[in-house]
């Protein structure tokens, strides 16, 4: 350890200039690039992190009431259903879509909800 030691010290007293030199000598030396490992390291990170946040991203929606269709009373009663609100509440909701019905929903339970509120005769998107 004392012998590492001494080098980082040694190290440590480089100029810039030096440091460079040294780099491009041990790079001949052990035939390898210095480089070339840290942009490998950041692109293997920015592609883990890229697919981390794509499968976030997709994992919850919003359920959007785009608009009522002709059976306005089926959907609000199934908008009450969804939401849990009251019957005026509801009939808000419905009667100012295009509205968000529901939000972060996990993308099962935004499938269901939607294929209910279309069954009532309201037209769906999940965003």
């Amino acid at each position: 350890m004392a012998e590492l030691d001494k080098i980082v010290d040694q190290l440590s007293k480089l100029t810039v200039m030096e440091a460079a030199e040294l780099a491009k000598k041990l790079e001949e030396v052990w035939g390898v690039s210095a480089s070339l490992a840290p942009v490998a390291l950041a692109t293997n990170q920015t592609s883990s992190d890229t697919s981390a946040s794509n499968a976030d991203e997709k994992s919850d929606y919003d359920v959007m009431l785009e608009s009522i269709g002709d059976k306005k009373i089926n959907v609000i009663k199934e908008v009450k259903a969804i939401t849990g609100l009251g019957l005026k509440e509801s009939k808000d909701l419905v009667e100012s879509a295009p509205k968000i019905v529901k939000s972060a929903v996990p993308h099962e339970e935004a499938k269901k909800m939607k294929e209910k509120l279309e069954a009532a005769g309201a037209t769906v998107s999940l965003k």
